[in-house]
């Protein structure tokens, strides 16, 4: 077990992060999970949970009441029914957010789990980046060009070169830099979260049939093959690029540990389709460990009682192993 326990931020608390954070804990036994405490909105819990809550002041405290009850480090309850579209969910997230970001740094916890946000909502209260990915890597001191956001399930890793952009602006986004910056971050983490000393990489191309030889796109030509050999040049083992349609079915999967695909979807397509119930993301590349469920904030369902925990208990149980790696490292 980790020396300190896990952060686990909320979310917005009108979404469903409450209910799979507390029905996580109900199962930390049969899922074997390492010790957490919620960061955020103590009556958004409340509000769909009926278990036991302890408020804490310090995360040590977490460790002697997580048997017996969930510990919560509270941030200012922001009175939001479940799926309300009331802004002041929007800040009390990001308000968490940050608090569980310095706990972790500080190593008051050993590592960081992030609940499910509204992108939209937290623009609307003045949040400047992308996603969460980003906020936690500046918030350590890294380039969020250094760092890999990871999406995971059993059966399949994949890596997004470009991310929150729209697809028309991805050619003109990817770079020989940017590939091997990526691959590069996506290698290290799998060697110190993941205990892969030599982690296999498949690249994806970015055209149909990765080109064919640039009678489809040159893409894979001036880009994606200068970055593989520069990788592999690094003593990296980097095979690519690969056909995007054919390099997810279950034969091709066992030959990589991880795919390094050009945009947003082409990555999470094949792993939501495969792995939606335990998709976790990762990111790669921060000194400290970040992990989150890979869905959203489902207001739709909010307060029903119809969220699956399973990513969220997947995300925990991640971030666990993954600080034990780096604690014993």
């Amino acid at each position: 077990m980790p020396a300190a326990p896990l952060a686990v931020s909320l979310g917005d608390p009108a979404g469903i992060g409450a209910e799979v954070i507390a029905k996580s804990w109900e199962r930390r036994v049969e899922a074997a999970l390492p010790s957490f405490f919620a960061v955020g909105d103590v009556g958004a819990i409340e509000a769909v949970w009926s278990g036991p809550v302890s408020v804490i002041a310090e995360p040590s405290e977490a460790l002697g009441l997580f048997d017996n009850s969930l510990p919560v480090i509270r941030v200012a309850d922001s009175t939001v029914p479940p799926g309300s579209l009331d802004l002041i969910g929007a800040r009390n997230s990001l308000d968490a957010l940050e608090l569980a970001v310095g706990l972790t740094r500080s190593g008051a916890a050993s590592g960081l789990v992030t609940g499910p946000v509204s992108k939209a909502r937290l623009y609307a209260v003045g949040f400047v980046h992308p996603g969460q990915t980003e906020f936690v890597a500046e918030r350590c001191g890294v380039s969020s060009e250094l760092v890999a956001m990871m999406l995971a399930g059993p059966t399949l890793r994949v890596v997004p070169v470009t991310t929150h952009i729209p697809l028309a602006d991805v050619p003109h986004a990817l770079s020989v830099d940017r590939i091997v910056a990526k691959g590069r971050a996506a290698a290290r983490g799998l060697q110190r979260q993941f205990g892969i000393e030599s982690p296999r990489i498949a690249v994806a191309g970015l055209n149909p049939h990765a080109g064919e030889n640039g009678a489809l796109g040159r893409e894979e030509i001036d880009l994606i093959m200068p970055a593989i050999d520069r990788l592999r040049g690094e003593g990296y083992d980097v095979t690519g690029p690969h056909p995007p349609d054919v390099m997810f079915h279950n034969h091709c999967r066992r030959s990589y540990d991880l795919a390094l695909c050009m945009y947003h979807d082409q990555a999470l397509i094949p792993l939501k389709t495969l792995h939606f119930d335990e998709g976790i993301n990762v990111t790669l590349g921060l000194p400290i460990v970040r992990t989150s469920p890979d869905h959203g904030t489902a207001f739709d369902i909010a307060g029903k009682n119809l969220a699956d925990p399973g990513a969220m208990i997947a995300a925990i149980r991640a971030a666990g192993e993954c600080a034990r790696r780096l604690a014993a490292a």
